[in-house]
């Protein structure tokens, strides 16, 4: 899932930002308020509050064994619900307070995995989505399962099919159900989204009734509203033959927007929201924070929710619609842009002029590094229309550093494996560069308070001598 905005400054031409100092440092004023505030085309969104369920397993990375945590992650989505999670990007820092979203295989560190239906599997047939501890531990020969050890074998299992390293739990029980898993696993399709909407943005001319937008979910009802913007134009959600949509949809159904003979050039958009468990087997990834990439193994019923919106213009000029995904098989962000227009739409992108004849769709392919926050914007044709822009950090590759804090051999340190600070669009987290902490741009809000207060205190104290003093006659002495 792309972040997409539409901005005020105009721009001249498209442009991609994808590395230097600008990137990381769009991360850390702009990440946070674009991820929340704009439209999404759907998913659950949550936050990671840590490993809360785990045991000891001893993993080999880079030629090295150490000894970590390894278990459940607990994630609390946007409405409060509970999301579990295990980790599949072993050598990437996870971060606690980081802000996830739901994305598909291909928009993650899955891409291409030929194991990943494996990794499918083992969340469907293991702890905890396999209740029964006794069960599970007399199908795959162990003794006894506690809840610790089955999440901790599980991970081992994950981890081996995920990142290649080996992963061996130091509890005999949990070792058992890890190789169980290793030897039973196979291939599980990968799950749809809780809730999408796709494409999130088509486009048109007044009196048409303009779309598709398909609706995807596993939610046994979908409900749709207009915005705003739709209500004031008079602009209508209806199916293919004009008839409005007043009631829930279910997935496969198709929407359109019916804009009004005559209406000015505009812009309306509508969304759709739902409650349902996300599907096991989804991925999730960090929003605008390069973390470590997550596989969801069981949630609480969620609040979901995605939007889409409608471009139209009046005939003699370019109707555009641009639609942005991550193509992590293609190491980028792909952009298409859509004119249903009478005349061509022409644009530019890394450098390169593109011309989009009425009726056609153009896909680019905007090359993208690894870990690094991006910025593409591509102008309006309509004078006075804002821009379009996609953010977002492109998260396709597993880390190649330590990743977790090991636990040492004496049993100090970090026994719970609570989640490192992760790299915010500096580059691979694995990389020996600075990240924002060290470039000044830290956003601990701890940190922040206590700057905050201390500059107060030092403000308060200068007024205070300042008063006194103006207040003391010349010539006097305290």
């Amino acid at each position: 899932m792309i972040s997409a905005r539409r901005r005020v400054a105009p721009r001249l031409a498209a442009t991609a930002v994808a590395t230097g100092l600008f990137a990381a440092g769009a991360a850390a004023t702009t990440g946070t308020a674009v991820a929340e505030e704009n439209p999404r085309s759907g998913g659950a969104t949550a936050t990671l509050d840590g490993l809360r369920v785990s045991d000891r397993v001893d993993v080999t990375h880079n030629g090295r064994t150490n000894t970590y945590g390894a278990g459940l992650f607990h994630l609390t989505g946007d409405d409060g619900s509970r999301l579990m999670t295990y980790c599949i990007d072993f050598a990437t820092p996870a971060e606690n307070g980081a802000r996830y979203k739901e994305a598909g295989w291909e928009s993650s560190t899955l891409h291409g995995n030929p194991d990943a239906g494996k990794i499918h599997w083992i969340l469907q047939n293991s702890y905890p989505v396999v209740e029964d501890l006794g069960a599970l531990a007399g199908q795959a020969g162990a003794e006894s399962l506690t809840a610790e050890q089955a999440a901790a074998g599980t991970q081992a299992a994950i981890w081996e099919f995920s990142d290649g390293v080996d992963a061996v739990p130091q509890n005999e029980n949990a070792r058992v159900l890890a190789e169980w898993l290793l030897e039973s696993a196979s291939d599980v399709a990968e799950p749809g989204a809780s809730l999408e909407l796709n494409p999130p943005q088509v486009s048109g001319q007044p009196g048409q009734i303009i779309g598709p937008v398909t609706v995807s979910t596993t939610a046994d009802a979908v409900t749709i509203a207009p915005d705003d913007a739709a209500a004031q134009q008079g602009v209508t959600i209806v199916d293919a033959n004009g008839a409005a949509i007043n009631g829930p949809v279910t997935d496969g159904t198709e929407l359109y927007f019916s804009v009004p003979e005559g209406a000015e050039d505009g812009v309306a958009g509508l969304t759709a929201t739902a409650t349902s468990q996300v599907p096991v087997g989804r991925a999730f990834t960090g929003i605008d924070v390069r973390t470590q990439t997550m596989i969801l193994t069981g949630s609480e019923e969620s609040s979901v929710s995605a939007s889409a919106s409608v471009n139209w213009a009046a005939p003699g000029q370019p109707s555009v619609a641009v639609n942005a995904v991550e193509k992590c098989v293609d190491g980028g962000v792909e952009v298409t842009a859509t004119n249903t227009g009478d005349v061509p739409f022409t644009f530019e992108l890394e450098g390169q002029q593109y011309e989009v004849a009425p009726g056609e769709s153009t896909p680019v392919v905007v090359p993208v590094e690894n870990g690094q926050q991006y910025e593409i914007t591509i102008t309006n044709p309509i004078e006075g229309e804002e821009p379009w822009v996609f953010t977002g950090v492109l998260d396709c590759e597993a880390g190649e550093g330590e990743g977790q804090t090991p636990i040492d051999e004496g049993g100090e340190g970090n026994e719970e494996n609570e989640p490192a600070p992760a790299s915010t669009g500096g580059g691979d987290a694995a990389d020996d560069g600075p990240d924002l902490a060290e470039t000044g741009s830290s956003t601990n809000p701890g940190m922040i308070a206590g700057i905050a207060i201390g500059l107060l205190l030092i403000g308060g104290a200068a007024i205070f001598f300042m008063r006194r003093r103006s207040a003391t006659p010349s010539g006097a002495k305290d």
